[in-house]
């Protein structure tokens, strides 16, 4: 049987971003996050973080930098009772023609094949329309945007994540 997931954007979802954020020192944690992604997680969705990272290929920070990063937000969700299942990302410019930068489907296509992910019955948030155009372009079923901007064909859009937080029990 497929599973359905929860595919994050990071910054400006997880945590807000000052840009190129590369440190715990400089994450800080959006409100409400914890309680968006458990609602999803109780529910039984596999959980992913999806999200460009181009900051590696301008040379701002290394790989063993996001990496470590990453590992630290997984144990704190973890400590929140919220398993990650995997953090994909892209490390390349945005001219780089690959198929990992978002809007290009790449990091969703390898999360389906590598955890037999029922992409219509899936989820996207994100804060940006390359966010939105991934959930389309990789057929996913339902996209939430968090942007006080217009984003266009998204399911849901929020001004916030705590905004989007307090009202997904009306729209899961």
């Amino acid at each position: 049987m497929k599973q359905k997931a929860l595919f994050l954007d990071r910054d400006g979802i997880i945590n807000i971003d000052h840009g190129y954020v590369c440190r715990q020192e400089g994450f800080e944690f959006s409100d409400g996050i914890f309680e968006l992604v458990k609602h999803f997680s109780d529910a039984g969705y596999l959980i992913f973080v999806v999200t460009n990272q181009s900051g590696i290929g301008r040379g701002y920070y290394t790989e063993e930098d996001f990496v470590k990063l990453s590992s630290w937000m997984v144990r704190v969700f973890q400590h929140h009772g919220i398993k990650i299942s995997q953090v994909y990302h892209c490390p390349h410019l945005p001219d780089a023609g690959c198929r990992c930068r978002k809007p290009a489907p790449g990091m969703i296509e390898e999360a389906a094949k590598a955890y037999d992910i029922d992409l219509s019955a899936s989820w996207m948030i994100g804060d940006k329309q390359s966010d939105i155009d991934l959930a389309h372009n990789a057929g996913i079923g339902r996209s939430i945007a968090i942007a006080q901007g217009n984003i266009k064909n998204t399911t849901f859009s929020f001004d916030s994540v705590a905004q989007c937080s307090k009202h997904l029990p009306s729209i899961t």
